[in-house]
């Protein structure tokens, strides 16, 4: 493992909290709601559905955090529906570590015939750890600091809620996914290491506008709310063409814009890509930010699903 100097470790960690809050982030997150929102569902109890997602934020600065999601969702009925998920984040290449599995559980109430509201609970654990082996002064010597000379492994319980009201052709959530505020890396004598967990709340939405019969425009937006942090916006707008392509752009208020797409490799297996260019001042430092994601639909009845996945 290189080793990684501890300010630049701080400047790294600071900067994900200030502008990335403590969850992770993605730029697909309208393909990831598994992640934030419990109540997130696709009504389509004879689906299966697989997400995988990979993000490598900040290419070019060393230690910079790097995030991989998987979800598992499964539909038991027209009422019911549940999941599955897991999320890893890391920062420092292995200083700071955690790890996220957890289950979801939703609720589905028809409002009309078309409109459908679900309410849906989350529980599970995280697990951080970390490795300051690693980290170093710009000197070279070993860090005096007594906050860095001994490596955490904990385990935190957490669960969280929220609310899904959606049709055919849109959706609009609400959610906290986590509830408790972990003391993270605070020591029992008052040594306050890396700071706490905060409440992460979310607002999501989405529309899809059928222009003919061949193109489709999805515009979507993201709002983050946490304690001691500015609101994050992130506002999207893709255009689906055939059901099968997707390109797109996304624009997250005063941190960057993306570019993105995604393609149907099969009915069931989609591809996507995003590339996000910063534009604070850790744009100087780095080369931008890649995302990729698989989503698999696996049908238990036989054949392919025949309606597409918009959300």
């Amino acid at each position: 493992m290189k080793k990684i100097t501890l300010v630049t470790f701080l400047i790294l960690l600071c900067s994900k909290v200030s502008f990335a809050q403590q969850d992770p982030e993605f730029t697909h997150y309208m393909y990831n709601m598994n992640v934030i929102n419990p109540a997130y569902v696709t009504h389509t109890p004879e689906i299966i559905n697989f997400g995988a997602f990979y993000r490598t934020q900040w290419v070019g600065a060393i230690g910079a955090p790097e995030t991989f999601s998987f979800f598992t969702h499964l539909p038991i009925n027209h009422k019911i529906e549940t999941g599955l998920s897991f999320i890893t984040d890391e920062i420092g290449e292995g200083a700071l570590k955690e790890n996220n599995i957890y289950a979801d559980f939703a609720y589905i109430i028809s409002l009309t015939e078309k409109i459908k509201l679900s309410m849906g609970v989350k529980a599970g654990v995280t697990f951080l750890n970390t490795d300051f082996t690693g980290l170093r002064l710009e000197s070279g010597d070993p860090s005096t600091d007594a906050a860095f000379q001994e490596n955490i492994n904990q385990t935190f319980p957490n669960f969280g809620a929220g609310a899904f009201l959606f049709h055919e052709s849109f959706y609009i959530g609400l959610s906290a996914p986590n509830f408790l505020k972990g003391k993270h890396l605070q020591d029992p004598n008052g040594i306050q290491r890396l700071g706490s967990e905060e409440i992460h709340t979310y607002l999501t939405g989405g529309y899809v506008f059928d222009l003919n019969q061949d193109y489709k425009i999805k515009p979507s937006f993201l709002i983050r709310n946490v304690r001691g942090a500015p609101l994050m916006y992130d506002l999207s707008l893709n255009v689906r063409y055939l059901d099968r392509f997707e390109l797109g752009v996304s624009h997250r208020i005063d941190d960057s814009v993306s570019g993105m797409f995604g393609i149907g490799i099969t009915p069931s297996l989609t591809f996507g890509y995003a590339y996000d260019h910063t534009l604070t001042n850790m744009g100087n430092f780095n080369s931008g930010t890649h995302e990729i994601y698989l989503l698999f639909d696996l049908n238990l009845l036989g054949g392919y699903h025949k309606s597409p996945r918009f959300f």
